[in-house]
């Protein structure tokens, strides 16, 4: 699939980035891999790992039309992962958040039109299912912006999709390197927001397989979401330091006490895959998209009125042995 092809990943420099560019250099051979970020430091640290020949690095932020629209030259896919999303900092900086996570939004959609880009996946984020916080409204925006971008395309062969999942396992400013480094540092306890809260968890190759696997199944406008498991942040926290006690500090600005992914008012939008949910637009395009049977010929049926895809209530639950076991996978892959 992305043999020969141009693939730029916006945001490159971050964890999943390093993770996707690392897949892909394993399993194709791309003519070129063109990362875009506004970290010079980043990206030289970056190079100095992925120096193969079909590298680019372009300093450029989302926010800066022009300098998007020059980088996307001849770029068949595009992975829009750069976002400002730390939660309690959005809360603090409103619109220094909707700058990078909305019009920045708007930009790659434009500079992906303009260069008749051919498939378009935007990362977005449980928390932009019924949004309780700035950072989740904002990535809701976004969301809607890249499906209704499939109504711009003006006959050319561009598709925008959005794929949707939780947290990530060990990913930069994730909970678990920050218990680590108190642990390093001779905590005495673990600081716990609330003790019923629940996540959605997600490995970064997980994350990385998602995203490559949907390039291959979308028609443009859909909304995937993977099925992972939850964890309850008492039982992650035992996982981790089960030597420690933990410390109730209250919710943050901005949190919620469990995550969701598929929102009961999409209910009648649903649609439930083996591995997966399609959220379908709720707008219509001007070609009719059969979204129960997608590129690949998976078959996908509607769920019942009412579900509701959340942390809380979900089938799947992380054991303390599976999570320390995705822990040290995570940490093995970005040693390679």
């Amino acid at each position: 699939m992305l043999n020969g092809k141009n693939i730029l990943i916006t945001g490159g420099t971050g964890s999943f980035g390093k993770q996707f560019v690392r897949t892909i250099l394993k399993r194709y051979k791309p003519n070129k891999i063109i990362i875009y970020s506004r970290d010079e430091l980043k990206q030289f640290e970056m190079a100095q790992k992925f120096n193969d020949s079909c590298m680019r690095y372009f300093i450029g932020d989302v926010r800066d039309l022009p300098r998007l629209q020059k980088a996307m030259s001849g770029v068949d896919f595009v992975v829009h992962a750069a976002a400002l999303k730390h939660v309690p900092i959005a809360e603090y900086n409103p619109m220094e958040c909707i700058k990078t996570n909305v019009m920045g939004a708007q930009n790659v959609i434009d500079a992906c039109l303009a260069n008749n880009v051919k498939k378009i996946i935007a990362l977005s984020t449980d928390k932009a299912a019924a949004p309780a916080n700035l950072y989740g409204a904002s990535k809701l925006v976004s969301d809607k912006l890249f499906v209704a971008a499939n109504n711009l395309t003006g006959g050319h062969e561009i598709k925008f999709s959005v794929v949707r999942y939780g947290n990530v396992l060990g990913s930069r400013g994730s909970v678990i390197p920050f218990f680590e480094k108190l642990m390093h540092e001779g905590a005495t306890a673990l600081p716990i927001t609330e003790p019923n809260m629940t996540r959605f968890w997600i490995t970064l190759q997980d994350g990385v397989d998602f995203v490559l696997k949907n390039f291959e199944r979308m028609q443009g406008g859909e909304i995937f979401v993977p099925k992972i498991p939850s964890m309850k942040m008492t039982e992650m926290a035992k996982a981790i330091a089960p030597h420690l006690p933990q410390e109730i500090i209250g919710i943050r600005p901005g949190e919620k006490l469990h995550e969701l992914m598929c929102p009961v008012d999409d209910s009648h939008i649903t649609l439930e895959f083996d591995d997966h949910f399609v959220i379908k637009p709720s707008i219509t395009f001007s070609s009719p998209i059969d979204y129960t049977t997608n590129a690949l010929n998976e078959k996908g049926k509607s769920v019942k009125q009412g579900f509701e895809y959340n942390s809380r209530d979900n089938d799947i639950w992380l054991t303390h042995e599976e999570l320390l076991k995705k822990i040290k996978q995570t940490k093995e892959d970005e040693e390679n």
